[in-house]
């Protein structure tokens, strides 16, 4: 799908061309384009040429810049320093720019065809268990990725690995079979939330019982065998707790305005039938060898505090499998069945190292080679304002649909206090929108790999990088639209452009970038960088460049209307793809 050239390019196609030109010996040479606070855009590419061709490199630029004929896109280039190129561009190439992207459904983004496949693992709750505040990050940044991804071109598929077996399910059944009125309620009576509120207080009764009676964790080892084996009672009573469970991860998942369907959840246990295959193939093949009777993988970086190795164990010495079985058979599921060409894992920062040993496991096995590439998309800690990590006064895990709940409420009332005409059913509405849209905003924000503070009364500000400001801005831009009257947008390229309209139309410019960037580094911060600061330059524009009142005239009212609806657009879509709502009124 052709896409709308970007004025970055268009300047780089012609600054190359003055290259090749002036200096045929240099070839294809890259000018190095880049933004500058200096001029539109700076070109860095001579001084390496100058090396290259052991040349002055100030004087190489001179020669270049004679040898470009005038145009309508470079207004001026000015050889600076010991050979910079400083462009400024025409004022009427920023207005054609911005009318090629404003009459693009896709507004310049390219959408790049017969992508590759990849196959998202996020958002990755515990059966049985209620979602906290740590499983934040993998459900907001998975569903960034998706929705980034899917836009360029990617064809993605979404896999949530949920914890749904293993010992503590027959920890769980077994408890159950002898307390079997611990989880006595009507359906029809209990939440969702109320019903997970039953089986994690169910969860933690038995886990207590587990660690504290031998007997008893004899009995729920026997308990997973049958589990394992296939008993129609235990894996009924498994299949209760996973589809309990299930209610309460859609209930969760939809208040944070997330796109979960249940063909995508395929939790540990869609690998069981895999398990032992996988660990023949890697026995067999010698990628995994047999210690102390457990098959592991070693490595030789990978040494524990005593500086003996510290083995991948993929079997356990008593014929048990650990995690590192079950994701490895994941591997070989989305490379051969899903046909893969990136596996990617938002996964805590802290499971570096396990990844780390299952990928390279799973090269030598010759399930990831250079066609198919796994990237773990790590991911930081979520910190109280104390800076250390978020917990309740007594100490508990904060549970996630609380901390969901209270951003809402803050965030309807910053919503009553703007609002003018609003009823209180819209408060709600847009009460939700903003609050989840914050909680959001302020996780993608962040660079992925760092910590970031959970601080509500910052995440719903008016004011500073959130998201509330970029959805003010937006529905500021709305209104203006509801007061234009018979005026419409429309590119006026002979108009002379105001500085605070040339440092706009240039930021537009940049948003096809921006989202590939993104897209191909897996960082959709940047992404909320750049909305910050297109944002940001409207506020800028909007102070200082009327577009109702005072009135200016009709063509430069038109023009500043194609301005402002570029960048509502722009706002719209690229905070869409952050999984983040615009209201049209605040």
């Amino acid at each position: 799908m052709a896409s709308v050239p970007s004025l970055a390019s268009t300047v780089q196609q012609r600054l190359a061309e003055g290259l090749t030109a002036a200096l045929p010996e240099a070839g294809s040479a890259d000018p190095l384009l880049r933004r500058s606070d200096r001029a539109d855009f700076q070109a860095n590419g001579i001084l390496a040429l100058a090396k290259k061709l052991k040349g002055n490199p100030r004087e190489l630029a001179t020669q270049v810049v004679a040898g470009i004929p005038a145009n309508d896109v470079l207004k001026e280039i000015e050889v600076s320093g010991p050979g910079f190129l400083n462009i400024t561009v025409t004022d009427e190439a920023i207005v054609r720019t911005l009318a090629a992207r404003a009459a693009d459904a896709r507004l310049g983004v390219p959408f790049a065809e017969n992508a590759g496949t990849t196959v998202i693992d996020y958002a990755q709750p515990n059966v049985a268990k209620e979602m906290h505040v740590g499983h934040l990050r993998s459900a907001v940044i998975g569903a960034a990725m998706v929705e980034i991804l899917e836009f360029t071109g990617e064809t993605v598929v979404r896999r949530h690995h949920i914890g749904d077996w293993g010992t503590q399910f027959g920890m769980l059944i077994q408890y159950l079979e002898e307390h079997p009125h611990e989880l006595d309620h009507k359906d029809a009576e209990v939440s969702g939330e109320e019903a997970m509120s039953n089986l994690d207080r169910l969860y933690k009764a038995a886990r207590k019982f587990f660690d504290s009676d031998e007997e008893f964790k004899t009995r729920a080892r026997r308990r997973v065998v049958d589990l394992q084996a296939g008993d129609p009672r235990t894996l009924a009573m498994w299949q209760k707790f996973v589809d309990e469970s299930k209610i309460y991860f859609f209930s969760v998942f939809e208040k944070l305005d997330m796109d979960i369907r249940d063909a995508d959840i395929v939790g540990e246990s869609g690998y069981n039938d895999m398990l032992a295959e996988t660990c023949r193939i890697l026995e067999e093949s010698g990628v995994a060898v047999r210690s102390e009777g457990a098959l592991c993988v070693f490595f030789d970086d990978v040494k524990g505090p005593d500086g003996n190795p510290t083995p991948l164990i993929v079997q356990k010495s008593d014929g048990g499998y650990g995690y590192a079985a079950t994701d490895l058979s994941a591997i070989r599921d989305r490379v051969r069945n899903l046909k893969a060409s990136t596996l990617l894992y938002v996964v805590d920062a802290r499971q570096s190292l396990h990844f780390k040993m299952v990928f390279e496991t799973a090269r030598r096995a010759g399930w990831l080679n250079e066609d198919v590439q796994a990237v773990q998309l790590a991911f930081g800690t979520v910190l109280g304002k104390d800076g250390k990590p978020f917990k309740t006064r007594e100490g508990e895990t904060v549970r996630l649909v609380d901390l969901l709940d209270e951003a809402i409420d803050r965030a309807a009332s910053v919503v009553r206090e703007k609002a003018r005409d609003l009823t209180e059913d819209e408060i709600a509405e847009r009460g939700a929108q903003v609050g989840i849209g914050a909680v959001k905003y302020a996780d993608l924000s962040t660079s992925a790999a760092r910590d970031y503070k959970f601080d509500l009364d910052q995440m719903v500000s008016l004011n500073g990088d959130t998201s509330v400001y970029l959805q003010y801005a937006y529905a500021r831009i709305k209104s203006i639209f509801g007061k234009a009257g018979d005026r419409v947008p429309l590119a006026h390229p002979e108009l002379e452009l105001a500085p605070a309209e040339r440092a706009l139309g240039l930021h537009l410019d940049q948003f096809g970038e921006t989202v590939t960037e993104a897209a191909a580094e897996f960082a959709p911060h940047k992404l909320a960088a750049y909305l910050y600061q297109l944002a940001s330059l409207y506020t800028t524009f909007y102070d200082q460049c009327p577009v109702i009142k005072p009135e200016p005239a009709q063509e430069v009212a038109e023009n500043r209307l194609l301005i402002c609806d570029l960048t509502a657009r722009t706002l719209h879509q690229g905070m869409a793809l952050l999984g983040i709502r615009t209201p049209e009124r605040l």
